[in-house]
């Protein structure tokens, strides 16, 4: 017949034994977040002036405030002009990871690159490129204003699009906020 050993020992001795268990997973699990987030944010490391190089020596943890804000006005239909803008965001997102926030107002023409069905020429390239751009985190709004002259409603525009009252007012009030202001 076979025992159980466990069973047989006193309460308090089984009792500190799960408490180390449960410490040493719950130190596991917490090493295993740790490591996911350097591996997922900038390494901190001296500005040796490179492209690549963070602007600060300061580790970001999830939840942190990003040292740089960023708005850009978005209002031209012209597909040049959503290149250069577009690839502007990229390369801040490329520069600074996790340590930006960036936001694009969309007003005017250039709204049209937010809506599921555009009415004006939008490559397809651009509608990914916009797509691609808010799994980094950029934020996207969309005037209100400009949305109520096209009759569109939530519903024609991408999921993720935040539609603002209006545009310009979203534009001054995240520079109220601290956001570096970025026209082309």
């Amino acid at each position: 017949m076979k025992t159980d050993t466990k069973m047989s020992q006193p309460t308090s001795k089984r009792i500190d034994e799960s408490r180390r268990s449960l410490l040493g997973k719950l130190a596991a699990i917490g090493s295993g977040f740790l490591a996911f987030s350097f591996a997922t944010k900038p390494v901190a490391k001296e500005n040796d002036g490179s492209e690549n190089a963070p602007e600060t020596d300061e580790l970001t943890f999830p939840g942190d405030q990003p040292a740089h804000q960023v708005v850009y006005q978005f209002n031209k239909s012209d597909e040049d002009y959503h290149q250069h803008v577009l690839f502007s965001v990229g390369a801040l997102v490329r520069k600074y990871g996790d340590n930006v926030k960036i936001v694009v107002t969309c007003f005017g023409p250039g709204i049209h690159i937010l809506a599921k069905k555009p009415g004006r020429p939008v490559k397809k390239e651009i509608m990914e490129r916009v797509s691609s751009l808010e799994v980094y985190g950029v934020e996207f709004h969309a005037c209100g204003n400009t949305m109520k002259s096209l009759k569109w409603t939530e519903k024609d525009l991408l999921p993720f699009v935040k539609v603002v009252e209006v545009g310009a007012a979203d534009l001054m009030a995240l520079q109220e906020q601290g956001f570096s202001y970025i026209s082309w």
